[in-house]
Parts: C-alpha cells; structure tokens; sequence
C-alpha cells in the first residue's frame, strides 16, 4: 500500500484517542488520510475537538451500563461502522472496540485492536473481538492468551507511553491548579465497566480519613467519575480535562483505584498508590510496580497498609526525584510506541 492509505480509528474512551493522537498526527503528515469515529463518553468529543480533528460520532445517543445497554451499543456500533466503511475505501481499521472485528471480518478490511489489559481480565471483549480481528497490538507484558498468541504484535512499551513519553509530552507548570501548598490527587473510578465487576475501591470513609491525616500539610484536590456530595465540594479538582496530565505530573503523591490513572502517573514519574481488587491481575501495572518500582498497590479491605503507604511516602526524603529516577530507567528499556505504531501502519501489511 502506497502512503495515500485511507486508515480509520475508532475510540470508545478518552485514553484510546490520546494514545492514538500523535500517530494520527504523524499519519496525516505522511500523506495518509484518517477517518475518526466516536461514540459519546465523557470528555472524549472534547478532546478530539481541542486537537483540531475532523471526526464523526456514530453513537451520540450513548449506552447505558447495564448488559443490554452495551449489547444494544456494540450492534448499533457494528451497524453504523458498516454504513460507514461502505461509503469510503477503507484500508485497515485500528481501534479497540469489537466492533471493528466484526466489521474488518464481513468486509474483508485488515483490523489492528490495540489494548493491554490481559486477556483473563477482559474475557467478555476477548471473546467478541479476538477471533475476528487481525491483529492484536499489545506490550510484551501483555497475555493475550496462547489461543491467540500468533496474532499478537508485541512491544517494549505501553499504550500511554504513546501521549505521555517526553518526546510527546511537556509539563506546563502553569496548567497547575492554585493551591498554596504542595498537593495530592485522589482519584475516583466508576468502576462500571464490563470487567469491573465486584470491583472495589475507594469509597467515601476512606476519602475522610485520608483528608484528615493529610490535610494541614497539603492541599487535596479529588477528580471522580461520578458525582461527589457537597461535603467535597472545596475538595473538587476544577480544570479543563485536557489539562489532567499536567495536574498529575505535579502532584506529590497520587492516591486512585483507577487501572489507568496509575499507569499514567508511572509513565510521568509521580509516587501513586493504587487501592484496588485489580491487584495482581494486570501485567502492564504488575511490571511497572515490582520491576520498576513505580507504583504500589494495596488491596482492599486493607485500609491500614493504605494509611501506612501514604504516611511512609509523605515523610520519605527525596521521594520525587527518587520516582523521577526510577522512570528514567523505564524509559531506557521501552521504545517510542507512537513511531512504531506509525510505521507498522504505513508499512503495513509488512509486519515489524
């Protein structure tokens, strides 16, 4: 295939369009022409807007959380990316929705799912996706099962390293929110999606307690998927979402049950403690933890491990620099995800 390649992407979620943004960019610097597809959820229109490109949204409407409600999303998804690829001359689809496997398998299009979540933590998408797609790019780390082993193109990196490598991402310390003492972020997950349940994680006692031990030296600023009671409402991050990794890179500590958030505060380098029953279970935060040090993790019920964790970060010397050490490491042994991810498109279908 020549440069003039006709690629389309879709995004389900905010994350999937920041790892994907500068390959895009890249991509149309090369002469390729990008097709983006959405659906609704949360800031993810937002973000694409910002960035200044040309996109459609084929599920405006949304879905709802329960198993019908994401039943009924996939087939209007699978409908509407059909309509789509029909009127254009598609000639490999990249994403992470099932829907683009279904979709690649009817008409004969070359799909690459991008993840890393292992598989025996997504079972339901692996089931929906996996023996449809035609490739499955993912961290070395990654299981994707021995099933499907042979169509995995692997790599020495993660998907945010893609957005939030150095060479992609520079901290404004202006984007930092006004606080006259040093702050920690406490982030709160919804944990509705389909692998999460009988997930737990931080709930509101919990946040009380953490304010109490914390607060006369630093300030809190709380960032949550849902809606928070008034008692938390001096405690209430307010920025503009794309500003969210400049807000985390100048944290000093980073307290979340969210998967994702504390992978991104590994990739910038912020002490972060994770409390989740996702603990043990996802390789990509399991080799960022015991190889590179870069996060810890506690497990619910265990409130007194967390209070410890935190107390032992905060009076630990030097705990910044220690982190940001620890992250030049990891940088030294991963590559460039979005100069690969490019290449393997261009070149494609030639395999790296």
């Amino acid at each position: 295939m020549s440069n003039s390649k006709q690629i389309l992407f879709y995004f389900g979620h905010p994350a999937q369009f920041l790892f994907a943004k500068n390959t895009i960019r890249l991509l149309k610097e090369k002469g390729c022409k990008t097709h983006l597809l959405i659906k609704t959820k949360e800031v993810l229109e937002n973000l694409i807007i910002s960035e200044g490109f040309d996109y459609e949204n084929i599920l405006n409407e949304g879905r709802k959380d329960s198993s019908i409600g994401m039943l009924a999303g996939l087939l209007k998804r699978d409908f509407r990316i059909l309509q789509y690829v029909r009127k254009y001359n598609i000639d490999l689809m990249i994403g992470t929705d099932p829907a683009l496997s279904h979709v690649g398998k009817l008409m004969g299009i070359p799909v690459i799912t991008v993840l890393e979540d292992d598989c025996d933590v997504i079972p339901k998408l692996v089931k929906l996706t996996y023996p449809y797609t035609s490739h499955i790019f993912a961290p070395t780390v990654c299981r994707v099962g021995e099933k499907y082993q042979h169509k995995k193109i692997s790599y020495e990196g993660y998907m945010k390293l893609a957005y939030l490598h150095p060479s992609y991402f520079t901290p404004d310390v202006s984007k930092k929110p006004e606080s006259k003492k040093p702050y920690i972020l406490i982030r709160l997950a919804k944990l509705t999606a389909h692998h999460d349940d009988n997930i737990k994680g931080i709930d509101f006692s919990l946040i009380d307690q953490i304010i109490e031990m914390t607060e006369k030296k630093y300030q809190i600023f709380i960032n949550s998927e849902e809606s928070l009671p008034d008692k938390y409402e001096k405690f209430k991050l307010s920025i503009d979402p794309k500003d969210m990794h400049h807000v985390l890179n100048f944290a000093e500590l980073f307290i979340s049950d969210s998967q994702s958030m504390t992978v991104e505060a590994a990739m910038l380098g912020v002490p972060s403690i994770r409390y989740s029953d996702f603990i043990g279970k996802i390789s990509v935060i399991e080799e960022l933890e015991h190889k590179y040090d870069l996060t810890v993790s506690v497990k619910p019920p265990d409130i007194k491990s967390l209070v410890d964790q935190i107390d032992f970060f905060l009076n630990k010397k030097d705990l910044k620099q220690i982190f940001q050490d620890r992250r030049k490491k990891m940088l030294s042994e991963k590559v460039d995800v979005t100069e690969l991810l490019t290449n393997l498109i261009i070149s494609y279908p030639e395999l790296p």
